[in-house]
């Protein structure tokens, strides 16, 4: 089977999204599994066609080599790899996205200049509409975007409001609030020049929340290129509506918990499982037998969302089960969403995409419910809430993750990584083929799954001791175990390994770039530009008022920094400011910054570290051509910052 990464650099995110929906279409009973003889049916419809004896031959040496309980059954992991496979093979030189004749899609050619003569790729116009609709809502007041809101009705207008970069800026902001300093946001005399700054900035803070923004830059937004803007605005809006569906926003999520649960195994659900329980706890107060499963199938007669609506609504909304009187399932669909409306909390969905079970539109609309109307009990105390709660570095670090396209998602640090998957993907980006796949589990067995997994996390102790990691007093079982301490050590060894990584492959002298000259360096561009700031080292106080991270950055690109925002007083409320306008001013010229504002206020070394690293990598994003071109859509050079490279091209 095909090495875990090679999804994420080899097929694009539409390409893995249409894979997956055609894959969901097919798994009728949605159980995770299709029939082999569906095959031949799956692979035309992602835009392979192959003649019968072709696709019996792939069945037949499929069949032998696999090795699993599910005989005669393909998961989605198994038919990406498959797709990869008949890619890599020139199967795909028509590789096309398919799309059906349905009335919510259209069809549009090749994207880029390295696509594929033919392919096309889909936009789905309810999702095209639901952005627009929620943008309108929740940003229409903002007197900065008043050129370019209300976006018409049928959202054909969202993908020309996107490329000022001022639009995406604020939606994310209004996801994750204060990610984006606005002083740093170009809002007047907006040129070609200063218009791809603003996405630069957009993109590079896209990143910094966890999107993971492979094969997008700044050209794309600019070009409006439809199917790239729908897939990062959902990863944006999914962003902001799953970060309030935790213990700390809402604390009554404790009383979802089953008898014999504990708040860890919480934690450990993903945000689509918590609402799924969240839907059923209402059902079940509402004295209703009907369960939940889905957010497609099961929610397309209207009656979950009715019962759901009437059940968190308070009696003054006068919210009723009118909808359940209908026959016609369009029409059912519209007064239950009538229903949702006096609450508030009708956005993301039509009635044609309650019929038609349109996943992200029903997460989403379900998200919005529970972050307006939770409906649960606020329990007295939380026994142990302090333990779990996400910490600023255990979310950069989680950011960090997603932003690299792992898979699965990563959630919660601790029962996310115990199984070792992720952290193999990590390695295998920051040291292409150190990992040995064969070595690896990548399904578990029910018998044998708890030593599969501890095999996996012993397996990837090993692989941190090949890059001379310190991981003294650290064995897989910690991993496995989900030992706080012990795990965030080996994922700042990760994440300083892949910075200086792609320092070593941009630099490219052959030798890897140790701390000290990155110091070296930021002292050395400080004095050539004039600037009377210095750095001892990454413990040095003198980074707390964000001033040598300004400097640097002007000293990167003169005149970029407005020193009359910049703040002198050293208070703590200065200082802060001052370091929100860095972060953002690093962003803006490139610079794919993970740490936060208080990692600079608060001088922690390690992520202090990883900012001047990744502005050091600018200066040699000019040489970026000497880097294998093979590897030019790779994780491990996309990172760096593809997006400076725009602005500066203008």
């Amino acid at each position: 089977m095909a090495a875990l990464n090679k999804f994420t650099k080899t097929l694009s995110i539409d390409e893995k999204a249409e894979i997956k929906e055609k894959f969901t279409e097919l798994d009728a009973n949605k159980d995770g599994f299709i029939d082999l003889h569906e095959l031949k049916d799956a692979l035309n419809q992602v835009g392979f066609k192959l003649a019968g004896y072709q696709v019996r031959e792939m069945i037949d040496e499929f069949k032998s080599k696999q090795r699993t309980a599910h005989q005669g059954k393909l998961n989605l992991e198994e038919f990406e790899t498959l797709c990869l496979d008949l890619k890599s093979k020139d199967v795909a030189s028509t590789f096309k996205t398919v799309v059906s004749k349905k009335e919510n899609l259209e069809t549009l050619g090749g994207m880029s200049s390295i696509s594929s003569e033919g392919t096309t790729h889909s936009v789905r116009l309810e999702e095209q509409l639901a952005f627009s609709d929620w943008i309108n809502s929740n940003l229409g007041h903002d007197k900065d975007l008043q050129h370019l809101l209300p976006i018409d009705g049928e959202g054909k207008r969202l993908y020309q409001s996107i490329k000022d970069g001022i639009l995406l800026c604020k939606i994310i902001n209004h996801s994750c609030p204060d990610t984006i300093d606005e002083r740093a946001i170009n809002k007047k005399n907006l040129t070609v020049y200063r218009e791809f700054e603003n996405l630069t900035l957009a993109l590079v803070s896209s990143q910094a929340i966890g999107c993971n923004i492979v094969n997008i830059d700044a050209h794309d937004l600019a070009k409006g290129k439809p199917h790239l803007v729908l897939g990062l605005l959902w990863q944006i809006i999914r962003i902001g509506l799953f970060s309030h569906i935790t213990l700390d926003s809402c604390p009554g999520l404790a009383g979802l918990l089953f008898d014999n649960e504990r708040l860890e195994d919480l934690m450990k659900m993903s945000p689509e499982a918590i609402l799924l329980r969240w839907v059923n706890h209402h059902l079940e107060r509402a004295g209703i037998s009907r369960r939940c499963t889905n957010f497609q199938s099961d929610i397309v007669d209207s009656e979950i969302y009715s019962h759901l609506l009437k059940q968190i609504a308070g009696n003054d909304a006068d919210v009723n089960l009118d909808a359940l009187r209908e026959s016609d399932l369009q029409s059912r669909a519209e007064i239950m969403l009538q229903q949702a409306a006096k609450l508030n909390c009708r956005s993301f969905l039509t009635p044609q995409d309650v019929v038609n079970g349109v996943y992200k539109l029903n997460l989403a609309f379900v998200a919005n419910l529970f972050n307006n109307h939770p409906g649960l009990d606020k329990p007295e105390q939380i026994e142990g809430l302090e333990s779990i709660e996400e910490t600023r570095e255990e979310k950069t670090y989680r950011n960090w993750m997603n932003s690299m396209g792992v898979s699965p998602h990563v959630n919660w640090l601790y029962s996310d990584l115990a199984d070792g998957l992720v952290i193999f993907q990590l390695f295998d980006v920051i040291k292409p083929g150190i990992v040995n796949w064969n070595k690896v589990h990548k399904r578990f067995t029910p018998l044998r799954k708890f030593m599969e997994k501890l095999e996996n996390c012993n397996y990837a102790v090993d692989l941190g001791k090949q890059l001379k990691f310190s991981l003294v007093g650290i064995a897989g079982q910690d991993l496995n175990d989900g030992n706080a301490t012990l795990t965030l050590a080996l994922i700042w060894q990760l994440m300083r390994a892949y910075t200086l990584s792609i320092l070593s492959r941009l630099a490219n002298t052959g030798n890897p770039i140790i701390e000290k000259e990155i110091v070296q360096w930021v002292n050395n561009r400080l004095a050539e530009a004039g600037k009377q700031s210095q750095l001892r080292n990454f413990n040095d106080p003198a980074i707390a008022d964000g001033k040598i991270v300004i400097d640097l950055i002007d000293a990167i690109k003169e005149g970029s920094i407005n020193y009359e925002l910049v703040r002198t007083s050293g208070t703590q409320e200065d200082n802060l400011a001052n370091a929100k306008y860095a972060i953002s001013m690093a962003r803006k010229i490139g610079a794919r910054v993970y740490a936060l504002p208080e990692d600079i206020t608060e001088v922690k070394p390690k992520m202090v570290m990883t900012v001047f690293a990744c502005m050091m990598a600018l200066d040699y994003v000019p040489n970026m051509d000497s880097v294998d071109q093979n590897n030019h859509n790779s994780a491990t050079v996309a990172p760096v910052a593809p997006v400076a490279v725009v602005s500066n091209s203008n």
